[in-house]
């Protein structure tokens, strides 16, 4: 099977509905956040933020597979001296749409600038949001295994008799856990925290993330061949990473600019170009094949 990327320049909102019911296994994406990115995208205000994203999450509903994941990366702001509620929001609108929010994890950004205000800190972490359709979806854990650690050697050097069974929660969760059981194992399975540096290379682009990042994701949530979008595809780590993992995938970006900077890197490639007129003709590129 050849695999492609598919880029598409234009806006998410009418760029989505093009693409088929059913047909993209896993979804990783940072749109912009409220009142950010004025000069590239607007600077959506955090009151008009979940009117304005509700309509793009609709049609990701429609086009994420059943059995695929929905990774979104936002991040809460201050307004007038207190958190801004938009994400939980948007989160609450989501569910009435059909999502489920399964899971949520945390970015820990390792090297993020010091500094302070008068009434607090500065943020050195943001949210990554997992959605889905249904409550099975794919998901390969193996895939992301971390190494054992010094925990270990200390935590399974004296195990008491309690740690020698499955021993319940005392907090009436339900869940047990026989700590035995890894005294022969080299790997652990990752929490939902992830310890990463934000990017810090040159990608012409004001909030480029870590590959790091969508790279974990489309480990833990596809396999080989299996179609991975990014509807806000900015700088393109997302479509790289998938690249470079043997996924096919689709990249969506208003910005010409960043557009054009991915597809100058990638290849081969499909080229789509929204125009205003909507008219889509195949016609011979250079990078595979432009439709306007």
């Amino acid at each position: 099977m050849e695999l492609k990327t598919d880029l598409f320049l234009g806006d998410s909102k009418k760029i989505l509905k093009k693409l088929p019911d059913n047909s993209v296994d896993l979804i990783v994406t940072s749109p912009p956040y409220a009142d950010q990115r004025k000069d590239t995208y607007g600077g959506i205000s955090h009151d008009k933020y979940v009117e304005w994203f509700l309509p793009i999450t609709k049609e990701l509903f429609r086009v994420l597979k059943p059995t695929g994941t929905f990774i979104l990366n936002i991040k809460e702001k201050v307004v007038n001296g207190e958190r801004s509620t938009y994400v939980m929001e948007l989160i609450i609108e989501m569910r009435k749409q059909g999502w489920f929010w399964t899971e949520e994890f945390i970015w820990h950004k390792k090297n993020c600038f010091p500094g302070k205000w008068p009434n607090r800190f500065r943020d050195a972490w943001e949210r990554l949001l997992q959605f889905n359709k249904d409550k099975k979806f794919h998901m390969y854990q193996d895939e992301v295994m971390v190494p054992m650690g010094d925990w270990a050697k200390s935590r399974l050097k004296k195990l008491s008799e309690t740690d020698k069974v499955r021993d319940n929660s005392k907090v009436g969760s339900g869940f047990g856990k026989n700590i035995s059981n890894w005294l022969e194992r080299e790997k652990a399975y990752p929490t939902n925290v992830l310890h990463l540096a934000t990017e810090c290379s040159n990608k012409n682009h004001s909030a480029a993330f870590p590959e790091e990042l969508p790279e974990w994701f489309i480990k833990l949530f596809s396999k080989e061949n299996d179609t991975i979008l990014d509807p806000f595809m900015g700088s393109g780590t997302t479509i790289f990473m998938a690249n470079r993992l043997k996924r096919h995938a689709i990249g969506i970006e208003i910005v010409r600019e960043y557009y054009s900077m991915v597809k100058e890197q990638i290849e081969p490639v499909q080229l789509y170009l929204l125009e205003s007129k909507e008219n889509y003709e195949p016609i011979k590129s250079s990078g595979g094949y432009a439709v306007r």
